[in-house]
């Protein structure tokens, strides 16, 4: 599915990755975690581009229209399915059947009573959880989210990967939270000052290995982690 070989990444005159060798096959649910600035939603930028038209793009920043339901922000994800008059008519008076369609993945995202509601009337959460459901309506195998539960509640974090992960074959996330990487991936990439520090399956990952990535920080490590 992608395949980098030696890519550095520059912004400017400066550098935010160095170096990067990594391979992703299709069927894998990878995590890339790491400290903020470490270049993570570089890389999962520069993923997107690589694959631009077989892959379902949750950006970490939504750009919603506020003023627009949140039905039709979701269908929004499907435009590029249907002509110009068919999406006017749409955005005029929805078909049951267009309506029907989002409504199902609403549903699987707590957010059916919410479709009718322009966007600026819901909490944060819910229109991250649009932005999620406007990328699960597009017709790809593969998911890239950038952070895509950071506004949810923890009940709401796990569920919602997992209901992700159902849909799609493959799916790379950028997360700050261990817990879901560790329990939802198969597979963690750590990344610290634009280098990739380890590329391990869970089940071989160890305390070390993550306090190389977050040095900064003082974590509760799962205590299944060696």
């Amino acid at each position: 599915m992608f395949r980098l070989n030696n890519l550095s990444l520059d912004y400017g005159k400066k550098p935010i990755l160095s170096n990067i060798n990594l391979e992703i096959t299709e069927g894998e649910v990878v995590a890339i975690v790491g400290e903020s600035a470490s270049g993570k939603s570089t890389l999962m930028s520069h993923l997107y581009h690589l694959k631009k038209a077989q892959v379902a793009l949750c950006p970490q920043e939504p750009n919603l229209v506020p003023s627009l339901s949140a039905f039709h922000n979701i269908y929004a994800g499907s435009l590029n399915e249907h002509n110009f008059f068919y999406n006017l008519r749409n955005l005029i008076h929805p078909y049951s059947s267009e309506y029907e369609k989002v409504a199902a993945i609403a549903a699987k995202l707590d957010l059916k009573d919410a479709l009718k509601l322009s966007v600026d009337q819901l909490s944060g959460g819910q229109q991250q959880r649009i932005n999620i459901a406007r990328a699960m309506i597009q017709k790809h195998s593969a998911f890239l989210g950038d952070e895509p539960v950071s506004a949810q509640d923890d009940f709401h974090k796990i569920k919602i990967i997992k209901t992700i992960i159902s849909q799609f074959s493959t799916c790379v996330f950028v997360l700050h939270d261990l817990d879901i990487a560790l329990s939802c991936c198969q597979r963690v990439i750590g990344i610290a000052k634009g280098k990739i520090i380890f590329d391990e399956p869970v089940a071989t990952i160890t305390k070390e290995q993550l306090t190389q990535v977050y040095s900064h920080h003082q974590l509760a490590f799962n205590n299944k982690l060696t």
